[in-house]
């Protein structure tokens, strides 16, 4: 017996957000029932309903920033009981058995995960649709406890933004003295400066935009760079271990190269698709650096649990509630629908 279920969706890729219903699956044995109370507006949910990415299934109900009370668990679940305050991320399933799956890294999983929204589920093949709704019906392996004393508000960002930044500092094993670096501060740059900082790590913002300083040195900046001025670019020259680019579109990363010292990465986090203009291979191979990627974090990562994150937590402010994402303005920080 399926659930019906209010929620907000968008039609094409030029609708707005519109009260829509639709059908949750009824619980499996190892599902876990969970009534949401809120869940944060990523740039992905803004990506996805606008068809940037051009896979995009309409209707789609986006959102998986999700928190939420326990109303219901299957007959197989042990972890997890009524009332607990649990979160769910950008994942609801993998198949399990693959090598990356098996290593806590259902991300990368070789058949490719089940997204929250905007995928079909592996077993009866239905549409999966996101947070921005009343209830969600999860398998307990993709469900997270949330730990007593931490604010639901603020831990809903942590499950894409806040673990996207977190698992490149841990799998780059950032820590007191480290030296990092965050372009752009919207949404994800705001949680690699909080984390980055909780680490221990010096921590610097690029940004284009002279006015973000204050901010940024709030949320844990020591210190701002304008990577549109030359001197400022040159006074960092050979510093960063690792440089966090959070930025969604398209964008030139030249110019960051020669901030990194000897063996220093720079990981995109935002951005899906081809370099513009092309990567110039010269400061890499002279300086043995690097150009990675990293894609959200799997379920075995340290995320909400993480002494990290509760630091991170400790200070969080600037949640904006919104009724729908936009695209208009500059980066903002996180948002949160308030259900």
């Amino acid at each position: 017996m399926t659930m019906n279920v209010r929620g907000y969706a968008t039609q094409s890729a030029k609708d707005d957000l519109a009260p829509f219903r639709f059908e949750r699956r009824d619980q499996r044995p190892d599902d876990v029932v969970i009534q949401i109370l809120y869940c944060g507006v990523c740039h992905s949910d803004l990506h996805m309903a606008r068809n940037d990415w051009g896979n995009t299934i309409y209707p789609v109900v986006p959102g998986h920033e999700i928190i939420g009370r326990v109303t219901g668990v299957g007959t197989e679940v042990t972890k997890f009981k009524s009332g607990d305050l649990v979160g769910v991320g950008c994942m609801v399933d993998s198949c399990q058995h693959c090598e990356p799956c098996k290593h806590g890294l259902e991300q990368y999983c070789d058949e490719f995960p089940t997204l929250t929204y905007n995928a079909n589920d592996r077993h009866d093949h239905r549409p999966t649709y996101g947070g921005y709704s009343e209830k969600i019906v999860v398998s307990d392996k993709f469900v997270l406890k949330v730990p007593n004393g931490l604010d639901p508000a603020g831990v809903a960002p942590l499950l894409c933004a806040g673990i996207t930044t977190w698992s490149p500092l841990q799998h780059w094993k950032v820590g007191q003295g480290s030296r990092v670096a965050v372009v752009g501060l919207g949404g994800l740059g705001h949680m690699a400066l909080k984390l980055a900082h909780a680490l221990g790590a010096d921590v610097t913002l690029f940004t284009r935009s002279p006015g973000k300083e204050q901010d940024a040195r709030r949320l844990g900046a020591d210190r701002v760079v304008l990577s549109v001025d030359a001197e400022h670019m040159a006074s960092v020259k050979g510093h960063f271990d690792l440089i966090i680019d959070t930025v969604p579109y398209a964008h030139d990363i030249n110019p960051y190269l020669p901030t990194m010292n000897i063996d220093g990465t720079l990981v995109l986090v935002g951005y899906l698709g081809p370099l513009d203009p092309f990567l110039n291979s010269v400061p890499m191979i002279m300086g043995r650096k690097s150009v990675a990627g990293s894609l959200i974090g799997g379920i075995a990562e340290p995320g909400v649990t993480s002494a990290g994150a509760r630091k991170c937590l400790a200070s969080q402010s600037g949640l904006r509630r919104a009724p729908t994402p936009s695209s208009s303005g500059p980066m903002t920080p996180p948002t949160l629908f308030n259900l």
